[in-house]
Order: structure tokens, then sequence, then C-alpha cells
């Protein structure tokens, strides 16, 4: 800030001259007072310079609406919106989101630091503030093999590319626990740097997560019990509240939600799919949510805004006062925060529900060649097991958690796995797709619900490489032959033919084309995932997919190396 800045912003304040921006005759909803105010705003370049009584040169009457600070999502992948960062910012700035804290650790998986510098240049094209932090566990594991690899020092290098605030959640709670040097090197490090570091924490209690909590992680958005919750609370984390695609705790979070603890608790969606970007919305959903469950509406408020921005030292933001940022929304009411007008540093983003700024869009260059799959043959992903008795994922409506379960299954006089619909235990195979390494493991999963073809993608966190699941071989391998020739996305077939596909071309993880597009293709995959392929209609066919390969949240999971108990931290075979 030069001195004519702070000079010019000091005679609006005093009145001495008008303001570039007025927004007139608002409610303005203070989050330091849990307070009302009726008044004026008044904007100085990019920030406030008070509230009040003031004239501007530009004048906007809000008519009695509410002002609200621009929400801030605390914690998003935004590769996992299947959307560029332009098109991200175009959907969800005029739902009033001005800021996120994205971690790219999908896409750094894919391509390391080329893919956050991408993302990075790509953030540029958007008025949304697109705050990052940089991936901490890339790969998640050592259990798993990821397009690349970033270790304590070339995170360093990281953290001092603009953009990039802290590091990203520290989701090897095992290797932290167990004093992995390479893990412990990244914290130490972060330590050193002064960065943040986000939590992710599944499951973890008693001595495990003090251990966990002793390595200076500032918040946890895996909280899956309100026992959970409270222990953490308790420790001085703040507790991240999701409500996303695919995980939606907050409507249970928010029993333990009190007057004491509110401002220790923070909203966050991890990730959004185009369909419920488009219908529900963002973080206005999310407060949506909290005043249908009986949270204080400026409560809500203060946890989609001051709370996130203290939590990430964003002392610029997260309130309608001087100094701040002049990210603002105008909503109709504090019950269904239909949202108006949003400002994002005092220039007007969104009217009506449209993003109001040109868009320009990024170059992916590399990011569009990301589907490296050593050659394989059909017999290689055929599934032979020496005994009917074994083990397989049991997944769950509405969680990404699966246990270890126990099944019996049919088998070809040659041992082959045969689909049996009556049991609902089906083949799922994780393929790496990033070196042409040929690592495959097969695999069964129990719940999903699949009778008819296979689905495969090329999401699976949080390594991504291709994860699928079919009734044989035969399907899985014509699936997946079709998701390499698109270059990654999504692909369901049955009986040899393609039934729906969506191109992922960025990183196997985006698509080029505008949400709208994306969410129209997803509605398609839905009904035939749930009509045609009979998958378990409670069960979001493509998101629980993603999480099955994931080896940091128990039970049993599957990699490209194999089938993985997270509890007990090793291999284990398909064979009981």
């Amino acid at each position: 800030m030069s001195m004519d800045t702070l000079k010019k912003r000091i005679r609006i304040a005093a009145g001495k001259q008008p303001a570039d921006l007025v927004i007139k005759n608002a409610r303005i909803v203070n989050v330091f007072t849990h307070q009302i105010q009726e008044g004026d705003i008044a904007v100085s370049d990019e920030m406030i310079a008070a509230i009040g009584e003031y004239n501007g040169i530009q004048e906007v009457d809000a008519g009695g609406l509410y002002a609200i600070p621009g929400l801030i999502d605390s914690h998003i992948h935004v590769e996992s919106s299947f959307l560029t960062p332009e098109e991200f910012g175009r959907i969800v700035v005029p739902r009033g989101t001005t800021t996120t804290i994205s971690d790219p650790h999908e896409i750094v998986n894919v391509r390391g630091m080329e893919a956050l510098k991408y993302m990075l240049k790509a953030a540029e094209n958007t008025l949304l503030d697109i705050r990052y932090v940089v991936p901490s566990c890339v790969p998640a594991t050592q259990w798993e093999d990821s397009g690349a690899v970033l270790d304590a020092e070339t995170m360093r290098e990281a953290l001092h590319l603009p953009g990039v605030m802290g590091v990203g959640e520290f989701m090897n709670g095992y290797g932290v626990i167990n004093e992995e040097e390479d893990v412990l090197a990244k914290l130490v490090m972060a330590e050193e740097e002064g960065a943040l570091v986000d939590g992710h924490a599944p499951g973890l209690m008693g001595k495990a997560l003090a251990g966990y909590m002793a390595a200076g992680i500032i918040n946890d958005h895996e909280c899956g019990s309100l026992e959970e919750m409270q222990l953490r609370l308790e420790n001085g984390m703040y507790v991240q509240l999701r409500y996303g695609s695919a995980c939606r705790e907050l409507p249970l979070l928010l029993k333990g939600v009190t007057p004491e603890n509110a401002r220790r608790c923070i909203l966050c969606s991890d990730d959004r799919q185009p369909l419920m970007l488009l219908e529900d919305g963002h973080m206005d959903d999310s407060l949506r949510v909290c005043v249908e469950n009986g949270i204080d509406p400026i409560t809500a408020i203060q946890m989609a805004t001051l709370n996130t921005a203290e939590c990430y030292g964003l002392r610029d933001r997260g309130a309608i006062a001087p100094a701040r940022r002049a990210d603002i929304a105008l909503v109709r009411d504090l019950k269904d925060f239909h949202v108006e007008k949003v400002w994002i540093c005092g220039e007007l983003a969104a009217e009506n529900g449209r993003y109001l700024p040109e868009i320009h869009v990024a170059d992916p260059g590399a990011m569009n060649d990301t589907m490296h799959v050593k050659p394989f043959t059909k017999e290689q992903i055929t599934l032979r097991l020496t005994s009917d008795h074994v083990r397989v994922i049991d997944t769950h409506p509405g969680t990404v958690l699966s246990e270890e379960g126990d099944a019996f299954i049919r088998r070809t006089p040659d041992g082959v796995f045969s689909f049996d619909p009556a049991l609902d235990v089906a083949q799922i195979s994780v393929i790496e797709r990033h070196h042409c390494t040929g690592n495959m493991a097969n695999a069964l999963i129990r719940g999903y619900g699949i009778k008819h073809g296979a689905i495969a993608i090329s999401m699976a966190h949080d390594s991504h490489n291709i994860i699928t699941v079919g009734v044989n071989a035969d399907e899985i391998y014509h699936a997946v032959q079709e998701l390499i020739a698109q270059r990654g996305g999504i692909v369901l077939v049955r009986d040899g033919k393609v039934l729906e596909r969506l191109p992922l071309p960025v990183a196997g993880l985006m698509s080029d084309r505008p949400a709208e597009e994306v969410r129209d293709a997803f509605d398609r995959i839905h009904s035939t995932a749930w009509d045609v392929l009979e998958i378990n209609p409670a069960i979001e066919p493509v998101m629980t997919l993603v999480f099955m390969s994931l080896p940091v949240i128990p039970d049993l999971k599957i990699t490209d190396r194999g089938l993985f108990n997270v509890n007990r931290q090793k291999f284990v075979t398909v064979e009981r």
C-alpha cells in the first residue's frame, strides 16, 4: 500500500472526499458483534474504508438487502469439481464465494510442480481469490504409485511461489505417528518456513491423535462423529464442517456446535461436482444447511467468513469492516441466502447469478497428455482365485470409509471370478497410468451394486490411477481401453458398447468444457449407472469409486500395488 492510497482511504473514512463506491441502504451483518447494522459501505480502491453514512462517485442502492462478507471455502480441491479454475470461479462467485483455500493435491499427484504452476496460472484468470496450499502427500503414502513425488525441499520451493500460502492436508497420519523421517521432514520444513499445515485425521483418537496434533497441524475436515469433533476442539484444532458431493458430515456435526465453541468451527466443501454447484450452490448451500439445522444465521456466516480468515491468517478479509477487502455479497435474507450481487476487491463480479468478467483460459499444455498406460491384455485383468472364501471391500452409502468384509463367491472351473448379481460382489481393479509401469491390482467390492457392464474412471484418489468396477474382465477391459483413448475421464460400458462418457483431458481430472455441459454429462452418467448398470441407487457412482483407492482412509482399499488394509498398514490377499 502506498502513502497516497492510505491517505485517500483515511480521507474517505473521515468524510473529506467521496468514496470510489458506496453501497447504500444495506443491512450489514457484523460478524464481530453478532449484530445487523443499517447503513452504507464506503469503498476506497479495493478496500472498505468505513461503514456509516457516506457519498460516493459510484453509488449502489442495496434496497435493504443484507450485506455479508464474501464467503470463504476453507478446504476444496478445485479439480474434484471436474472444472478448470477459471470455470470453477465462474460458477461459485455468483453464489457469494470470494476466496477458497484450495489444495491442488489431485493434479499435483499427476504432474508434480508443473501442475501446481499451471493451477497458479489458471487462477490468475478468475476474480475468485484461489489461495493454494502445497500438497503435502505426493504420493499420499508409500503404498501406491503417483505421477510425481514432492519431497520436503520441493515443497519448500513451492511455498515461495506467489499464491501459495501453506501446506495442504497432511494425509499420512500413520507416517506422522510412526515417525517416518521423510514425513517428519516436511513438517520440520513447514515450521522453518512459518507455514500453516492443514490436517486430515479420519478416525484418529486418543494418543494417536495427540501424536498427530503434536506436529502442529491446525485443523481437520475428516471428523465423522461428535466425539471426534469435541476432542479436536478441546485440543485447540479448528474443525472444518464438510458438505460436499461425497461427504456430508455437516448436519451431524452441527449438533456439536455451541455458542462457546462456534468460533473454532469453519465450513468447507472439499469436493463439489458441477451438478451440486449449479443446482444447490457452494458455500451459500452450507449456510442454508446450517440455518435449517438450528444454527443462528450470523453464527453460520461467521463459520464461512471470519472464522476461516482467522484460521488461515487472512487478516484482510472475513468481515465488512474498515481496512478489510471489499469482498461483499448482497443476499435477500438470512435463511435462503439468495445472492443478488457480489463484489470482489470493490469490483462488481456477479449480478443476478451471472458472472460478469470476460473469461480467459490458461493453456493446459502438458496437462493434456497424462494417460501413460503400459499396454495390457484381458488375461492380465482377469481375476483368478484359489478359493471361494474372499475378502471384499465393503462400501456404504454416504461415506468414503470402507470395511474389510467376508464373502463367499463363485468361480469358474479354472478359478476365474464369476459374477453373481445375487451376491452383490463385483470386480474392482486399479491400473497405473503415469509411467507405464504395468502395475495393476484386482480385487472385489461389495455394496456398489453394479449388475451389468463396467465403469472406468481416471480419478482414483489420491494418485489418480485408473480405477474400474465391472462384472467381468471383458467389460472392464473394454471400458479401460475407451478411457485411455479419450485421455481420461469417465466411461460406462455394457455388452461391449459405450453407453456414456465424459472426457476429462486436463490431467485426466478436469474438463475443458463449460460447467453446464459437464453437469449434463454427469446427469446422463448417473442415470445410466443407476438404471442400466443397476449400480446401487443410494451410492454416488463416481465419487464413491474415486475414494476406494485412498489408502489413508480406513479400512480396506485398493491401490495399483494391491489390496491394502489401512488399519493394519499392510497388503492383504483377496483370498481368505
